[in-house]
């Protein structure tokens, strides 16, 4: 697990970063979550959003570094960490009122597998708030190309996601996009669908 070799460092490597834009970021991106509901959060690393959670009946933290979560544990007593994969989320249909997640969707190998996991267990429409470093429109975007070759080789990480548009085709409502930084990060607000529901055989 490549993440496991970056935790011990992680909070120090982006400590300017996050003193100068991302914990702001973050901030904003968590005051999109609803009040005293059962929320989840998708790559909770390090565990740098846990001061801003909202009030929460039920707080669910995933990470699938064992050793980012080692880390997570001591920010924490309040929410129920998990180890496990965005893409096989061991809760039940319907578990959650909203989920969030921030700087993981580049790094999932199947972004499509992730969001069919969290129309899953979000409630029909619950929020699903994301924020997300993505290729920027423009002559900038054709850098994220090029730069993408070498971050998915070094790192596994997806420099030029369009996430908002994987979001839309995997079926999530789309209700606002918030571009920061020249369109290199977005803030993404989303909705789960009402689910289809089956149809009723009638034996006549």
């Amino acid at each position: 697990m490549i993440y496991d070799k970056f935790a011990k460092g992680y909070d120090k490597a982006f400590a300017p970063f996050e003193k100068r834009f991302l914990s702001s970021w973050r901030r904003e991106t968590l005051s999109f979550l609803p009040e005293n509901a059962k929320i989840l959060e998708i790559g909770a690393g390090t565990g740098a959003n846990f001061k801003f959670y909202p009030t929460s009946k039920c707080a669910v933290a995933s990470e699938i570094s064992i050793k980012m979560l080692a880390f997570a544990r001591q920010k924490t007593n309040s929410i129920a960490l998990v180890q496990t994969s965005a893409e096989t989320l061991p809760f039940a249909a319907n578990s959650f009122d909203a989920a969030f997640a921030t700087l993981v969707f580049c790094s999932i190998p199947n972004p499509e597998k992730a969001f069919a996991e969290l129309q899953r267990i979000v409630k029909p429409n619950g929020k699903i708030i994301l924020l997300e470093h993505v290729r920027p429109p423009g002559l900038l975007g054709f850098v994220f190309d090029f730069i993408n070759i070498l971050t998915v080789a070094i790192i596994e990480d997806h420099f030029n996601r369009q996430t908002a548009e994987l979001a839309e085709n995997a079926g999530l409502r789309v209700l606002e996009v918030r571009s920061k930084a020249f369109g290199i990060v977005n803030l993404i607000v989303c909705e789960n669908k009402e689910k289809a529901k089956s149809p009723v055989n009638l034996m006549i």
